[in-house]
């Protein structure tokens, strides 16, 4: 009788084992999709920020052109070539803002200084919302990876969770106007 009891508090023990593993592993896919959503919302603003300078007539004509076609098609790009498309962006914007000169011909344009700190706001937090997505995939990687998760199949037919990947480095002219933003209170 006690050896029907001892096996009955062990599969409850196992049982509680496995729901609570399956709980975090569907907390962890939880915050990835928030992550994600995060990310998506700061990619966005980053190109619509970007299309709107590049449309705003403050650079010369192929600076504007390279701009507004990297921006447009990272905002349209397909969820297999975003990577690519959103590391092309950072490459466009590195090459326009490549002197600082560039920052302060868009600060003279009507409505430059803000539209320069919401520029410099965005570049500065794509990196940290990539960092954001990625830790989280990172954390429900190293759950799915144990046995018991793929013995039991707990993960059930949630995808296996991937990292962005991409080339977000800001624009050397924006990273120093980061510095100066911040120290004024902004």
């Amino acid at each position: 009788m006690t050896t029907v009891i001892w096996i009955a508090v062990a599969l409850v023990l196992i049982g509680i084992y496995l729901s609570w593993t399956a709980g975090r592993l569907d907390r962890l896919h939880a915050r990835i999709d928030a992550a994600r959503a995060a990310l998506d919302a700061q990619l966005l603003r980053r190109a619509s920020i970007a299309q709107e300078l590049a449309s705003a007539g403050v650079f010369d004509p192929a600076a504007s052109m390279v701009l507004y076609q990297a921006a447009h098609a990272a905002r349209l790009a397909q969820e297999e070539q975003r990577e690519v498309a959103e590391s092309e962006l950072s490459q466009a914007l590195r090459v326009v803002f490549a002197e600082s000169a560039q920052v302060e011909a868009v600060q003279e344009a009507p409505g430059g200084l803000d539209t320069t700190e919401e520029l410099v706001a965005a570049v500065r937090r794509v990196p940290m919302a990539r960092r954001f997505h990625n830790d989280a995939v990172r954390a429900a990687r190293a759950v799915r990876r144990h046995r018991t998760v793929r013995w039991f199949r707990l993960a059930g037919h949630a995808p296996f969770p991937l990292a962005f990947e991409m080339d977000d480095e800001p624009p050397p002219a924006l990273a120093g106007h980061v510095v100066r933003a911040e120290g004024r209170g902004h």
